[in-house]
């Protein structure tokens, strides 16, 4: 699935797309690019450990500041920051305020790795 028609010329806000997400930890897709995806995603609070076996993982702080936790230490990132979690790297994402991020990852990765459960979110939901 092609997030826009070719022919039509006009790029994803990603602002835009961010001001329709009302619920936090619901990544939603906004564009495809072979067979990754680029996420939208609004956060608040700590996540769970959660590891992905077959691929790394990348967190683009759109707005605000995100903690990646891992089990050996911890990296920050800022507005603009990208930080690429490698595959099979158990980690923890946490922010004390809302924060807004693209991640970017491989169709139909799950958010909570192999981990599963509540915080689970659906997978390709475009907005």
């Amino acid at each position: 699935m092609s997030s826009q028609n070719p022919s039509s010329k006009r790029p994803v806000n990603l602002e835009q797309k961010l001001a329709l997400i009302q619920d936090q930890w619901s990544p939603r897709v906004v564009a495809e690019m072979n067979d990754y995806q680029f996420k939208v995603v609004r956060l608040q609070g700590d996540f769970i450990w959660h590891a992905h076996a077959e691929t790394d993982e990348a967190f683009f702080v759109l707005d605000g500041q995100l903690r990646l936790d891992f089990r050996d230490g911890q990296v920050t990132l800022g507005s603009g920051e990208l930080y690429v979690v490698p595959k099979g790297v158990e980690h923890k994402p946490y922010a004390e305020h809302e924060v807004k991020l693209m991640l970017i990852e491989p169709r139909g990765v799950l958010n909570t790795g192999e981990q599963g459960g509540e915080r689970t979110a659906m997978n390709d939901l475009w907005i």
